[in-house]
């Protein structure tokens, strides 16, 4: 038996224990020995087969697909990161994801970045920018003002401004694909990421040839250099935090870098 099946079954027969017979639509009597839901009950729930529901419970190395796995997941009222946790176990890929809520950044990071000296801004889920400061404002212009929705990517491979800020553009620019197909990994099907990236082929020749490149980088830290209009060249450091209760947002703060002795 493998430590992933193991867990996986003792993380549903937990999940089940859990559930009050009544809310599902079952009676609670005194011949009920079994806390929770039965695993009959949680087969019947999820119309599969109670045995191959009970090996699942027991970690045998059997197939479990991904729609008996959602089958299971509303069955037994699951939320996001139950879900998730489910397929991870599994070793499934979550194909019907509960859907992401309207991306907002919340106050308290409006605050954070309203609060920082330098350069700091909110990014979501495909890069929009969801909350910035005066000081980012400053640095990347007009575009976090006029555009409906800034997006990091737009900003970078279609306003002329961008060209002429990030210094050693052509570099960074392949960087910024590479590190954004990496983190768009888990939503390749997603719909708003295929309008984003397929407006981004119109746009930009650069971003196209990119992109067909499959470059795949972790986002990190570092020296960023810009070019600024009128505070002449700029080295920042920058660095970027992930909430743990919503992944999707990153902060970014750009910071002043020390001089070596």
């Amino acid at each position: 038996m493998s430590i992933r099946r193991k867990e996986l079954g003792e993380f549903l027969s937990a999940l089940r224990q859990k559930c009050e017979p009544a809310a599902f639509g079952f009676p609670v009597g005194q011949r009920r020995r079994t806390q929770g839901l039965r695993r009959e009950e949680v087969a019947q729930l999820a119309d599969i087969s109670p045995t191959w529901y009970t090996w699942i419970e027991q970690g045998r190395e059997i197939s479990v697909s991904g729609k008996a796995l959602h089958r299971l997941a509303v069955a037994l009222r699951l939320d996001k990161t139950q879900r998730a946790y489910l397929f991870e176990l599994a070793g499934q890929r979550d194909l019907q994801p509960v859907a992401p809520e309207q991306e907002i950044a919340p106050p308290f990071l409006q605050q954070i970045v309203d609060d920082f000296a330098m350069p700091a801004y909110v990014m979501g889920r495909y890069w929009d920018v969801l909350a910035w400061n005066t000081a980012a404002a400053d640095l990347f212009g007009d575009w976090l003002a006029t555009d409906t929705t800034p997006n990091m990517l737009r900003f970078v491979f279609a306003d002329p401004y961008a060209r002429t800020l990030v210094e050693d553009w052509e570099t960074r620019a392949q960087r910024i694909v590479a590190e954004f197909r990496a983190d768009s990994r888990d939503q390749v099907d997603d719909p708003a990421l295929i309008q984003l990236v397929d407006s981004l082929h119109q746009s930009s020749p650069e971003f196209a040839a990119f992109w067909k490149r499959y470059d795949v980088l972790e986002r990190h830290g570092g020296l960023r250099g810009f070019n600024h209009p009128r505070h002449g060249h700029m080295n920042l450091s920058q660095v970027t935090f992930q909430l743990v209760d919503q992944a999707d947002l990153k902060l970014v703060l750009l910071t002043r870098t020390t001089a070596s002795a």
